[in-house]
């Protein structure tokens, strides 16, 4: 699903509020998460999972096709660690819970 696909099924789930105003609070949303992951802080989302940032210390690698060491500089990225219900929501086989929201 792209970030367009969620605000249409929103909007169409929520009818009393319009196309403009749907894509205003996930857009506001997506920008709140990603300030909070911006300085360091981490965003925990019940019944769905956490997003943290993580270390990668600098490394040296090899370029696969030529062998040739390449340095890899020091970096955080997201990880992100889904919850035990959403685990459960996706493994489900017996189709109880939709995975769509």
């Amino acid at each position: 699903m792209i970030k367009s696909e969620l605000i249409n099924q929103l909007a169409s789930k929520q009818p009393h509020l319009s196309h403009a105003d749907v894509t205003a609070v996930v857009n506001s949303i997506l920008e709140q998460m990603a300030q909070e992951l911006a300085t360091g802080g981490r965003i925990e989302i019940r019944g769905f999972g956490t997003f943290s940032l993580r270390y990668r210390a600098a490394q040296i690698r090899r370029n696969p096709k030529t062998g040739e060491a390449v340095s890899v500089e020091q970096k955080h990225y997201v990880y992100f660690k889904p919850s035990i219900e959403l685990k459960q929501r996706v493994d489900d086989s017996s189709g109880q819970y939709p995975i769509l929201l």
